[in-house]
């Protein structure tokens, strides 16, 4: 399902919010001052740095950012960076004019605890987003004075993956504005020794190419990057920063053997990398959803992308397609050898898929499993192969058998442990944790295709991850009476390029010295070796580092294993659930992980009213939906003057669907089902549904229905209810809130009644105003280029220049309904594609937030 914005003239609409859905006058933005380039809304970032240090894989991050008021009244200061979603973070602090407010983690009920009751008094902030494909977004926020200064410090920690040959560390950079003194400086010590370094920005134009520092030798390499401030312009007389995008770094290690093993002050980690070892033929199933769901783009760039796996399969495969809707269907009847022959026909067969009914998941694997199960019984394929099942699907299962938890019995007893299932959810609509848990208990996993203009990259991108399997059933055994709290050490495919990581403690703490006995099955033969390590040859590796932080094999150790345990939570019940989460949960709370058992409080100074935020760990699946969510913050204010009534006002809408999915749109409809509209300063809240109104001041609450007349005034705000119709909500001499009531047929076979929302005398909001839609009542200045004809002749394509971006828009039209609430008059609109990625500040799923307020 794709999310959609649309930019009309003079105004803005949602589409994925309400086709009603209209926002603010789009204003010329303000020629800049060359004198105050640095300086944003009053505030000046005047240094931010990213100091990165890497020992064997375990990276070690913090960013520091500086910023003063330059304004004559408090200003509000935003800290907003992007973490990986492999990282976690351990500390953070606030300094401002010398003092030092640190974040606290806690046992996230604790938290809750103390966030619930900081939530009664309105002073909260969520901290942690979901953001993106590969980054949670951190954002805190706090009031200083005039010339005030403040410090902001995160620090993360992760355990670098090895994949395609390399290991990469993943920063995203986004000042938001120019920085006097901007640094990212990366270190990194392997004891094995470094073989190639290199270091990338998606944002690096030729001339910061050459601001870019990399050296590296022996055991040693260093990145630094450090743009002057004319560099970081997007061009020689703009205040805009070019700084927006990836910052990547890639390295490998020299390896004169297939292991490392590491022993420091009574742990250990295990490094399992064997190069030039002959390639495994793999037999590989494709189970593909070509339900109705399907129609449009996505089955077109998954046929675009069936297309490239089939010139990369190697003739030693053995493959075939399965295809589910409400029936199955299948390619072949058995696993067929890639020859030259049948890859031709196989790519006749992709370009012939075509989509149409409902989504039998259940009946397309079984059927996948039957097949490989058939092939392996008659030796068709060779003994020592990888069998592997890719299974791709954009929805729920709901013809045949559609309970999952069936599901999921049903194909971990048919595959019982003999091959690897990896689970593909194509956007929003599927039940991840469903296709999470099923991967999972079959010794793969599960991974979230976004449904952008590159889903054919990324489906190609994951079958490359797992095209060259060279060992199958891996296993590191340790002395079981030395060894104690080991982590994973089973494996069932190595694949080239790769890294198996194990890590451990001592049962003596003094052990200086230990044994692996490694097994594995390759293409040729059985692998079998002892290698031994002493701590010794660990301590003469790293006499000559300077800046290893503090216990790394430790750290890395608790990182692997909290990560590991709770993936294991996943798919466990009872009581094995409560062990894994305590074992978890003590192991967070001792390392100071923020995971998704803990949680960081952070608590501001007095001047913000003690305001406590909490930073939670999302899980995969946050921001995506099947079903009602809330949409935040649609406008939220702040303002330096808490007797302004018009500041301090938050709305939230959550969303609702059809009555059921059409299967013939290619995007589905959503409509704002609730809508909730708060006044911290008034103790005041708003809640709308298209049956009733319920107005709460402070601990009182009164209800109304949309058959009332009513017309209600108190101190600051004044409410008018219109019978079956609309409300108009008015903050004093501020900003007004109009909702309309949308009401279809009560027997309809598809709508629902559902809300609009319109703002009057917007320009009372506060400079500060955002959110999804309140971003949009600051200038915005965009351009419109090369107009041309698009796939449907009534509606032209476009180029629109936004942001520093170009974005490909359609024009269309969208309703107006403030003066005719039944028929709407129409508004010509630019259609920005892509969940209005680099249209909106972040990414839609930015937005999100766990209830109405």
């Amino acid at each position: 399902m794709e999310n959609n914005l649309l930019l009309c003239i003079l105004v803005l609409i949602p589409a994925f919010a309400s086709s009603d859905f209209l926002l603010t006058h789009v204003r010329n933005i303000k020629k800049r001052n060359a004198d105050n380039d640095l300086i944003v809304n009053g505030i000046e970032i005047y240094s931010m740095k990213i100091d990165s240090k890497v020992t064997s894989r375990f990276a070690h991050n913090v960013i520091t950012s500086r910023a003063v008021n330059r304004g004559n009244v408090s200003k509000e200061v935003f800290f907003d960076v992007e973490l990986p979603k492999t990282a976690f973070i351990t500390n953070f602090s606030m300094t401002i004019d010398g003092v030092t407010y640190p974040g606290t983690i806690k046992e996230k009920e604790a938290a809750k605890k103390q966030y619930e009751k900081a939530v009664s008094r309105g002073q909260t902030a969520g901290l942690v987003k979901a953001s993106g494909r590969k980054t949670e977004k951190f954002t805190v926020s706090v009031n200083i004075k005039a010339a005030s200064k403040v410090t902001f410090e995160l620090t993360y920690e992760e355990l670098l993956k090895r994949q395609f040959g390399k290991y990469e560390m993943f920063i995203k950079v986004k000042p938001k504005q120019l920085v006097k003194d901007f640094e990212i400086e990366v270190d990194i010590f392997e004891p094995q020794g470094i073989t190639e370094l290199e270091a990338e920005g998606t944002f690096i134009t030729n001339e910061l190419q050459n601001t870019i520092k990399k050296t590296f030798s022996g055991k040693k390499g260093h990145i630094s990057f450090k743009p002057t401030l004319d560099q970081q312009r997007t061009c020689a007389n703009c205040s805009q920063s070019v700084l927006d995008g990836d910052f990547t770094v890639k390295y490998d290690v020299k390896r004169t053997t297939p292991d490392n093993l590491q022993i420091v002050n009574g742990y250990f980690v295990h490094f399992f990398a064997p190069t030039n070892l002959p390639k495994l033929s793999k037999n590989i199933i494709f189970v593909l959803d070509t339900s109705g769901s399907m129609y449009g783009r996505e089955i077109e760039q998954t046929k675009e992308a069936l297309l490239k796996i089939l010139d990369d399969i190697k003739e030693d495969d053995f493959f075939n397609f399965i295809l589910f809707d409400s029936e199955i269907s299948t390619w072949k009847e058995t696993l067929i050898k890639a020859t030259p022959e049948n890859l031709d026909e196989a790519r006749k067969f992709v370009q012939r898929i075509s989509v149409q009914g409902m989504t039998n998941l259940h009946g397309g694997l079984m059927r996948g499993i039957d097949i490989l199960n058939a092939a392996h019984e008659e030796n068709l394929v060779p003994r020592r192969s990888a069998s592997i099942i890719i299974m791709l699907t954009d929805g729920h299962p709901n013809v045949g058998v559609s309970n999952t938890q069936e599901i999921e019995k049903a194909v971990k007893k048919a595959i019982d442990g003999k091959y690897t299932l990896y689970n593909l959810g194509f956007g929003s609509g599927v039940d991840y944790g469903f296709l999470e848990r099923m991967a999972l208990e079959n010794k793969g996993l599960a991974r979230r295709i976004y449904p952008d203009s590159d889903a054919a990259l990324q489906l190609q991108g994951f079958y490359d991850e797992v095209s060259n399997p060279m060992l199958i059933d891996v296993e590191l055994n340790y002395p079981e009476n030395e060894i104690s709290d080991l982590t994973t050490n089973s494996f069932k495919h190595f694949y080239d390029g790769s890294e198996i990581v194990v890590a451990g403690r001592f049962v003596d703490s003094n052990q200086n010295h230990l044994s692996v006995d490694v097994r594995g099955e390759g293409a040729d033969n059985a692998l079998s070796y002892t290698t031994q390590q002493g701590a010794e040859q660990t301590a003469q590796a790293f006499q000559e580092q300077q800046y290893i932080f503090g216990e790394y094999i430790e750290r890395l150790w608790a990182y692997l294993t909290i990560e590991q345990l709770l993936e294991k939570r996943i798919t466990a019940t009872g009581e094995e659930k409560e062990n894994l989460t305590a074992q978890a949960l003590a192991l967070s709370l001792k390392y100071k992980f923020v995971t998704s058992l803990t949680s960081m409080v952070v608590t501001k100074p007095e001047e913000n009213d003690n305001e406590e935020g909490i930073a939670d760990k999302p899980t995969e699946g946050a921001g995506m939906f099947t079903g009602p969510l809330v949409a935040s913050p649609l406008y939220h204010t702040h303002a330096p003057q808490p007797t302004w009534y018009t500041s301090g006002i938050t709305v939230n809408g959550e969303l609702i669907g059809d009555k059921r999915a059409n299967s013939d749109a290619k995007i589905q409809n959503s409509y704002f089902g609730k809508l909730g509209i708060a006044n911290k300063h008034l103790d005041f809240k708003l809640t709308v549904t298209p049956e009733t109104i319920t107005i709460q001041n402070g601990d009182e609450k009164t209800a109304f229905t949309w058959l009332d007349s009513v017309t209600l005034k108190q101190a600051g705000l004044t409410l008018i209810i219109n019978r079956k119709k609309n409300l108009v909500l008015s903050m004093g001499s501020g900003v007004s809130f109009v909702v309309v009531l949308h009401q279809v047929w009560k027997k309809h076979p598809l709508h629902q009644d559902f809300l609009g929302l319109y703002t009057l005398k917007s320009d009372k909001l506060s400079e500060q105003t955002h959110g999804l839609l309140g971003q949009f009542f600051q200038p915005i200045d965009f351009t419109i280029l090369e107009i041309h004809p698009g796939s449907d002749p009534k509606k032209p394509d476009a180029t629109m220049i936004v942001k520093n971006n170009e974005l490909i828009v359609t024009r269309g039209w969208q309703k107006d309904y403030r003066r005719d609430p039944k028929h709407g008059v129409d508004i010509p609109c630019w259609f920005v594609h892509d969940n209005g990625a680099g249209l909106i500040d972040g990414v839609h799923t930015d937005y999100i937030v766990s209830s109405l307020f």
